[in-house]
């Protein structure tokens, strides 16, 4: 299967009818393109996902900057102004000092959103790079299971099933309640039963209800569909 950039995964997903009512029989036809408007489905959720990030930190940085106008408002109030109107300087306080991890913090993201990009791109070997050394430098970062999961699709759309199964299966263990852990163990179990071991994959999609009781409809979905289809019981 191509390995598509994102732009061009949704002009698939459009494809003519003529060239689907051609092909539309064809089991491996219907296959690819299943898996192909899975993967453009993933890649617009992360990229959701990063949203919802940023809007968080902007939220954070936002309540910073109330907190320190409220105590400068307050210093004021009290009398704590100098002679002139200018205010008393503000002692030295953790979210000061905080300021080199800040920092810290915005280079990583950084190279979460490089390698995300590379990933849309189609760039997987670039995209895996970048994903394994985010992961490796800030395994507690918020964006560390997302960053996991998809180091593992990297290996997943180059069809390296043996590192995509480790990946997913890290994923799991290691980021099991971040957001991106029911698509871990989700993505767990296809991997498991493309490489034919569809018992280990059965038993991976059983154990998705109870870990993961407040998964996404779609999510849900995805598991019932992958049961049907490796035809557990």
């Amino acid at each position: 299967m191509k390995k598509l950039p994102l732009r061009l995964l949704i002009l698939v997903a459009l494809a003519l009818p003529t060239a689907a009512t051609a092909q539309r029989a064809d089991p491996v036809y219907v296959e690819d393109r299943l898996n192909q408007l899975q993967q453009a489905i993933s890649l617009l959720t992360g990229q959701v996902e990063q949203l919802q990030y940023r809007t968080q930190q902007l939220q954070q940085q936002m309540e910073k900057m109330q907190a320190d106008y409220e105590f400068r408002l307050e210093q004021v109030e009290k009398g704590g102004a100098r002679p002139g109107g200018t205010p008393a300087a503000r002692p030295t306080t953790p979210s000061t000092a905080a300021a080199p991890p800040a920092a810290a913090a915005g280079a990583a993201d950084q190279v979460y959103n490089d390698a995300f990009k590379k990933l849309q791109d189609g760039d997987y070997a670039g995209a895996e790079k970048g994903f394994r050394a985010f992961v490796q430098r800030n395994p507690h970062h918020a964006l560390a299971g997302n960053a996991q999961y998809w180091l593992g699709e990297t290996y997943y759309a180059r069809r390296d099933y043996q590192n995509a199964m480790t990946a997913f299966a890290e994923g799991y263990k290691v980021y099991k309640s971040s957001p991106k852990g029911p698509d871990n163990l989700l993505k767990l179990g296809v991997t498991l039963a493309t490489l034919g071991r569809k018992s280990d994959a059965c038993a991976i999609f059983a154990r998705f209800a109870q870990d993961y009781p407040r998964a996404t409809d779609l999510q849900k979905r995805r598991i019932e569909q992958e049961r049907q289809k490796n035809g557990c019981g």
